[in-house]
């Protein structure tokens, strides 16, 4: 019998090509799993009007253990206007899977490392004022909460009368109040002080854990009073029990500026749902894009780790594949470092690290060429390549009977500390 069990949902178009590739790389580091395949996504949401069949959320409340590829989400009327005939008009609505997995299973903590690798060309670079170039280090860790805020799904278009009467009662919604109801759309922010707490004492005993100086608060508390006060309200709470600690508060807007003039300031991150997500895709640009951004969804019980690229659904077809794996590799390596196989996390890192600073196999977008059909004719690796060529780094390690050596460019684990 398997030590773990891991439930697989590659999902829609390219989480297809790219989950089959990570688990080539768990199965070549040792670890000892068995592997489960679970259906989610669109095409369950087509042909059954639910994206999170109830059959794979069982499995993941069984097996507590999920890797995910990637998911397709359209707006309300193309979502409706894609089920299957005999659906339509039955009061099905389409919510995303991964939203309602995170709600189910209280997946609260979201961690997001955006750590850049050595000799990857799409690094962040500036122009130093003496002329030429400078490449910093980006080593940051976004923990975003991951229930709560804005994507919590409690909103209305026509909004029922219980609910107008309530906002009439604060005076900032006497401008809308004379708006008919289908002209009208409410999404709702909610922000719980317990869950705020959380997420910033789980920033802070990262920091602690890995040797980071600083976690920023990074939120709008100027205009979002009650709901970005409330984040950093806690913070400030929270950060009272880590005196080494020091803690920094960021306007989200103010934020997106500065991490592109000084990326390396930066330590751990900490937001709400929304800022959160935002923040996380602007400093994953800055270490490669969304090819090299994986993240780790964890509850108390369950944890699923997911690259935050989507399904890419203009590339899924292609053959060769084309697509950049190694978020996908790095979610992989987030499941090792979360179970506690930090060695088997380090070999894989390590040959990552390894593969990109070479500089020899790079997908499409590595080469900054376009990604298609004849992306693979310019020079730019496959899918399959990328794999085969981090496959042959991990060969080559052990071979030399080498300890690994977690290095920067980690993801969830063993990560070098930011000064």
């Amino acid at each position: 019998m398997a030590k773990y069990t891991v439930v697989t949902m590659p999902g829609d178009g390219i989480g297809n090509q790219v989950l089959p590739e990570a688990l080539r790389l768990l199965k070549a580091v040792g670890f000892d799993a068995e592997y489960i395949h679970a259906e989610i996504g669109w095409e369950c949401w087509r042909r059954e009007g639910n994206a999170l069949p109830e059959r794979t959320a069982e499995l993941l409340a069984k097996h507590k253990l999920g890797l995910f590829g990637a998911i397709t989400s359209k707006p309300k009327k193309e979502a409706e206007a894609e089920l299957k005939s005999e659906l339509k008009g039955k009061g099905y609505s389409y919510f995303s899977p991964i939203v309602t997995m995170r709600q189910r299973f209280h997946l609260d903590t979201c961690i997001r490392p955006c750590i850049s690798f050595p000799g990857n060309p799409l690094n962040f670079i500036r122009k130093k004022p003496s002329g030429g170039f400078e490449e910093p280090l980006v080593n940051v860790v976004v923990f975003r909460q991951n229930t709560e805020g804005l994507y919590a799904g409690v909103e209305w278009t026509n909004p029922p009368e219980p609910v107008r009467a309530a906002l009439a009662t604060h005076a900032k919604f006497k401008p809308f109040a004379g708006t008919a109801g289908p002209d009208l759309a409410i999404s709702v922010r909610i922000i719980t002080r317990a869950a705020a707490r959380k997420i910033c004492r789980a920033a802070f005993e990262w920091a602690k854990a890995y040797g980071y100086k600083s976690v920023t608060i990074c939120e709008k508390p100027n205009v979002l009073r009650e709901t970005s006060g409330m984040m950093e309200e806690e913070a400030k709470a929270v950060a009272k029990d880590y005196p080494g600690i020091a803690l920094w508060s960021t306007n989200i807007d103010a934020q997106t500026m500065w991490l592109t003039k000084n990326p390396e300031d930066y330590g751990v991150v900490v937001a709400s749902n929304l800022f959160g997500d935002v923040i996380s895709d602007a400093f994953a640009g800055l270490i490669g894009g969304l090819g090299f951004a994986a993240s780790g969804n964890i509850g108390d019980d369950v944890a699923v780790f997911e690259p935050t690229h989507g399904s890419a659904p203009k590339y899924a077809e292609l053959n060769p594949p084309i697509v950049n794996p190694i978020a996908m590799f790095l979610s992989a390596v987030m499941l090792l470092d979360h179970v506690g196989e930090t060695a088997k996390a380090g070999r894989i890192r390590d040959a990552i690290a390894a593969v990109v600073k070479e500089g020899k196999v790079r997908t499409y977008d590595m080469m900054r060429i376009v990604g298609g059909a004849k992306a693979i004719s310019q020079g730019a690796a496959s899918t399959v390549e990328m794999t085969d060529a981090v496959l042959a780094k991990i060969e080559q390690q052990a071979s030399a009977h080498a300890e690994p050596e977690c290095v920067a460019a980690g993801n969830g684990g063993r990560l070098r500390g930011h000064s």
